[in-house]
């Protein structure tokens, strides 16, 4: 298919500047514009360190295979491109563990400074099947609590925009046209530039042409266009599956438009989501995917959000029930400590004496040692390992107690709860989202306080106590002694072994010794209190 008349007259205008090149290839002679100067030569490919503001974080990046300060235009300003999905079907899992592994990264960094995103769809015909997946897709990033770019964009809603784009790369002497009008990017008119995230090893001079698909009137480009950041963006980020050709022929194209020669300064590359097992990435094509809405139907954006930072974002990460009950009861020990914490500074919990100064200490070198991982490549997994080495810290003091053997101390908890609380939250996970707990489980949380009601009668019927005389032998007087009766010890043991059982379950019953003197109503009330997951029934 031919281009419009128009745009084949302006690329045979541009001959000022330019050499026209004829070549032979698969047997079509190709007509090539190449300009008298490439914007990269033929030397070794050398990333160009940005000037502007050092973040003090040190992220891997792709195109020097390495390590490196993480420096941005702008201070308190990313421009950070995303790739966005093809709307023709619903989000899968491996489409939300890509997006919000990185949508982790954003709240570690706009909870800290700002960013400009953006997301571009593939937009595809029909528009109306396209619009709809579009609606959910959008729904299923708010269910996941990813955070919605700056600006979305759709391929064909920019067309016009498209063509531009690429008369200026026409312009700039980097295209050759077929007789039937289609338009290619000739890799050989920048020079080595070509494979900057990928070692070609001189692949493209040894076949003399390697050429890039880029237009056709009637079929929109296979990759995205980004002219909106300009010449300059500091971090692009997608799958590993789409570093080559998808950035690559993004770097090549960009850099051929902008005419300069680093167009992307940070490349961050996501690893594949698996089925535990299987050495395939999960997928539409190979029919191995489990869909967004379906996932949360059985868990919800918290435990998905766990199971993301339980790995690093470069890794590949597998899914299965397993992983999720690990991610699942790694913020079940979480939301516990937070109760527990709250319980015991409102006064409902006694404790032993707590080591008041070693747990500052601890929460200090915690948050020094938080802030060293995720300054290093982001890498939540130690992160999240530091804070829990810090819960488990709290919790062995925060055992309960017959009586207050001295001085409480509630300031050094308020200060731990409101550190992982804040620090959670950087992650994306709200431990005070009371919406969640309603909407997944609010049958379950009235059937468990009803069995917790149930196990506190039985106990207290358990406890209930027989005098028995017996004399002092150094006065001769009689000592009323109160002891359980025998026949009711296996109803405690019993009560013991159901608060055991629901543990594992992400129920932790935490149980008062209070004075026996109290009445049945008070008693009920007061000798157990209940810690559900995601609050306090």
């Amino acid at each position: 298919m031919r281009l419009p008349l128009a745009l084949i007259t302006n690329v045979r205008l541009l001959n000022s500047g330019f050499r026209i090149g004829h070549r032979i290839h698969n047997g079509v002679t190709k007509t090539s514009l190449l300009s008298s100067c490439n914007i990269c030569s033929r030397v070794e490919r050398k990333w160009i360190k940005p000037v502007g503001f050092d973040t003090g974080v040190k992220t891997y990046n792709s195109l020097t295979k390495q390590k490196e300060p993480l420096v941005l235009a702008q201070e308190r300003i990313a421009t950070w491109y995303s790739c966005g999905p093809t709307v023709y079907d619903h989000a899968h899992l491996g489409h939300a563990c890509s997006y919000v592994r990185f949508d982790i990264l954003l709240f570690i960094y706009v909870k800290k400074k700002g960013c400009k995103y953006l997301q571009i769809f593939l937009n595809i015909s029909p528009t109306v099947l396209a619009r709809m997946h579009e609606e959910e897709f959008k729904r299923d990033m708010q269910a996941l609590r990813v955070l919605p770019p700056a600006v979305y964009m759709r391929v064909t809603d920019n067309i016009p925009q498209i063509v531009a784009f690429v008369e200026r790369i026409i312009g700039n002497g980097h295209v050759y046209v077929t007789s039937q009008g289609n338009v290619y990017f000739d890799t050989q008119s920048i020079g080595d530039c070509y494979g900057k995230l990928v070692n070609l090893g001189g692949i493209v001079g040894e076949l003399g042409m390697f050429t890039i698909y880029i237009y056709n009137f009637f079929s929109p480009p296979k990759f995205s266009q980004i002219p909106m950041f300009g010449s300059q963006l500091d971090i692009h980020s997608g799958g590993i599956d789409l570093a080559f050709p998808h950035h690559e022929n993004e770097i090549a194209q960009s850099e051929a438009y902008h005419q300069c020669e680093q167009w992307g300064n940070y490349f961050l590359h996501s690893g594949h989501l698996h089925l535990k097992g299987s050495v395939e990435k999960m997928s539409k094509s190979l029919k191995n995917y489990v869909t967004i809405k379906d996932f949360l139907e059985s868990y919800t954006a918290n435990e998905f959000r766990l199971f993301c930072l339980l790995t690093r974002y470069r890794s590949a990460i597998d899914y299965s029930d397993a992983s999720m009950n690990e991610a699942r009861s790694t913020l079940s020990t979480i939301s516990a400590f937070c109760h527990t914490a709250q319980a015991y500074m409102q006064g409902h919990l006694q404790c032993q004496p707590i080591e008041e100064g070693i747990l500052w200490e601890r929460l200090s070198s915690t948050q020094s040692s938080v802030r060293k991982a995720l300054a290093d490549d982001f890498d939540t997994p130690k992160a999240v390992n530091v804070i829990m080495s810090l819960i488990h810290h709290g919790n062995c003091q925060l055992q309960p107690a017959t009586k207050n053997n001295g001085p409480r101390c509630p300031a050094v908890f308020g200060a731990m709860l409101s550190y992982v609380r804040e620090i959670m939250g950087v992650f994306g996970v709200d431990l005070l989202d009371r919406k969640e707990v309603h909407d997944s489980s609010g049958v379950l949380n009235n059937v468990v306080e009803e069995l917790v009601h149930f196990r506190s009668k039985v106990r207290k019927f358990a406890l209930s106590v027989e005098d028995q005389a017996s004399q002092n032998p150094q006065t001769g007087s009689e000592i009323q002694k109160r002891h359980p009766q025998p026949d009711r010890v296996p109803l405690l043991k019993v009560c013991d072994a159901l608060r055991n059982n629901l543990a594992p379950l992400g129920v932790h019953i935490k149980v008062r010794f209070l004075p026996i003197r109290l009445s049945a109503a008070e008693l009920l009330k007061e000798n157990s209190w209940l810690l559900y997951k995601h609050g306090t029934l």
